[in-house]
């Protein structure tokens, strides 16, 4: 019989600390299947953030750095250039990425820096209670919205693939979900091509990747689907921005 579906040694065997219908779990193993099927696992770093993802130095089978809050761009920025053979990709949450380390990730995209950024955009700050992030939709309720997001008090939710599109250095840049299977496939081939970019040492390569977060939404997961399909893909959404043959612009949309 032949087998269709397996364990991945891209991942370690711990059972995962996250809550039940969040979608980390799927992008780590999105992650982990790409790094075996690439033949890359033995010379791949990752770089594990603060948020809900802290400990996914735990659950990679790869060499794992812990960055400071938003600063996983700068080591690895230093970690490719010190060892360019290695294949470095950051693991990033939205109020990591989109708040605290707005200007790192900036700065990374605009030089060119050959690694892959994994953002997960769940708009919301998970680990910390469920406060507004950069990300968080207007009229959203938080922990600090209570009456929900006022986009007149708090500006509007920052699209970070968009924003980071505008730059005029080569990159590849897309934004994906995880919220079903068949978005995880297609997904899944959006973050191998990033990847490819990086082992051919073509450009910076940024994947936004939307997630769920039932916990903090106050939602069954289920329902948490049809808020993100409702809610969050009109406004952000999917498709490749940009790809390093393009200087400036895009290919917004396409899948």
């Amino acid at each position: 019989m032949k087998k269709v579906f397996a364990f991945t040694d891209g991942l370690t065997r711990l059972p995962t600390h996250y809550c039940p219908g969040c979608t980390h779990g799927v992008i780590h193993r999105m992650i982990g299947e790409i790094m075996v099927e690439l033949g890359i696992r033995e010379r791949t770093v990752g770089i594990a953030p603060v948020g809900c993802s802290v400990l996914a130095y735990k659950y990679f089978n790869c060499d794992m750095f812990e960055a400071s809050h938003g600063r996983a761009p700068a080591v690895a920025t230093g970690a490719k250039r010190t060892r360019p053979d290695l294949m470095l990709f950051t693991y990033q949450g939205d109020g990591d990425l989109a708040s605290i380390g707005m200007a790192e990730i900036i700065h990374a995209a605009n030089r060119g820096e050959k690694f892959t950024t994994i953002f997960v955009n769940n708009a919301i700050y998970g680990m910390t209670g469920g406060q507004m992030a950069p990300t968080t939709m207007p009229r959203q309720r938080s922990t600090t919205t209570p009456a929900g997001r006022d986009p007149a008090e708090c500006g509007f939710p920052i699209r970070m693939a968009e924003l980071l599109t505008t730059l005029t250095t080569p990159a590849f840049i897309a934004r994906v979900s995880s919220h079903t299977a068949a978005q995880s496939v297609r997904a899944k081939k959006v973050i191998k091509e990033a990847f490819e970019h990086q082992m051919a040492g073509t450009c910076f390569t940024f994947v936004e990747v939307l997630s769920i977060c039932p916990t903090n939404w106050g939602l069954s997961p289920k329902e948490s689907n049809r808020w993100l399909e409702r809610e969050m893909m009109p406004y952000y959404p999917l498709g490749v921005f940009k790809r390093p043959q393009e200087s400036t612009g895009g290919d917004h949309g396409k899948h």
